[in-house]
């Protein structure tokens, strides 16, 4: 990470770090206290300011409220504050909510009404987080979460975005507006360009609804003007089932569990290692995705061993081309083949 800030205040936060006594990640602890430093001694506009400023702050509230789920389960439902109760997805999201609380899972919401509330309607406000916006047009949290210590209220857009998509291992798209679409192509985007993990996203209609074709013949018109790679359009599942639905996001996680890079080499974590020969399947069908050598069984990288990361994981590792992740989470798919 490159800096602007002068060693005067690179010592000064230094000072600050250790008055504060941190012990975890000192050096992180102490750029970021460096670059506020630097930020406030470059005298910015007022807005500026007032922007990093609200920033930080809704991000820290936004952490203190996660911390404690932090290993539970989370899927984010988003779609339309505008669906009514009687909207067939409306049922949708309530019902995909409640049968991944049945599996152990805590549903995160925009905490709003339509479907963020059906969502939370069917997980309960004991599995329910909302992550709300401030809006004008809108009065805040929907009465489930309201007044509950899982939600905590943003104004910014790009920080609730962040905090949405962060904490969740999985992520379910209902049809919705302007909004909706954002959140599921900011979603994309991260996962296509390899600045988020893995995860399983599924975009659900109702029977008989074509939204999330039409979206889908989208990606196909880009895919056939070169602005796409074909296996981009397997970063996601559309499905009209809400059981379909809670299969998916399940079962993505039956064998493969986290990754890890170090440099090109990408570290796979999971509870059953491949056998020979699966292992020769996944070297002859992914040999794409390997910049150079082959798929191999592993042990924990050092730095692993040093932040004691899921030491008791089987692993497999390859220098990725960093390049294809759709393809990617097909791979991931095979590895969850074998043990279902």
């Amino acid at each position: 990470m490159t800096s602007g800030v002068s060693e005067s205040e690179s010592a000064r936060a230094a000072e600050i770090v250790a008055e504060l006594g941190v012990s975890g990640s000192v050096r992180l602890a102490t750029e970021l206290v460096s670059e506020a430093l630097g930020l406030i001694s470059d005298q910015p506009d007022t807005l500026d300011l007032k922007i990093a400023t609200a920033a930080l702050a809704e991000m820290r509230d936004a952490y203190a409220m996660f911390r404690p789920y932090r290993d539970k389960l989370k899927v984010s439902i988003f779609g339309s504050a505008r669906t009514q109760h009687d909207d067939p997805l409306y049922a949708q999201a309530k019902d995909l909510a409640a049968a991944l609380a049945d599996e152990g899972w805590m549903t995160v919401t925009g905490a709003g009404p339509g479907i963020m509330q059906a969502g939370m309607e069917g997980a309960g406000v004991e599995n329910s987080i909302g992550v709300s916006i401030r809006l004008p047009f809108e009065s805040g949290a929907n009465s489930i979460i309201a007044d509950d210590d899982k939600h905590v209220s943003m104004k910014y857009f790009f920080t609730r975005k962040l905090m949405l998509i962060k904490e969740s291992q999985a992520f379910v798209c209902l049809p919705g507006g302007v909004g909706t679409l954002d959140e599921t192509f900011e979603l994309l985007t991260l996962t296509q360009t390899g600045k988020g993990v893995p995860v399983p996203i599924v975009l659900l209609d109702e029977p008989g609804d074509p939204y999330w074709e039409s979206v889908d013949e989208l990606m196909a018109q880009l895919v056939r003007r070169g602005l796409v790679s074909p296996g981009d359009r397997s970063l996601y599942t559309i499905t009209d089932s809400h059981h379909e639905a809670c299969r998916i996001v399940t079962e993505f996680y039956a064998n493969y569990d986290s990754i890890r890079f170090f440099g090109d080499d990408l570290i796979i974590r999971m509870g059953q290692t491949p056998n020979d020969a699966q292992l020769a399947e996944l070297n002859g069908e992914f040999s794409h995705l390997v910049k150079s050598g082959e798929i191999v069984r592993a042990d924990p990288h050092r730095n692993e061993e040093r932040d004691n990361d899921k030491l008791d994981l089987k692993r497999i590792s390859f220098k990725f081309t960093k390049r294809g992740y759709g393809d990617l989470i097909k791979l991931i798919g095979v590895l969850n083949s074998y043990v279902l």
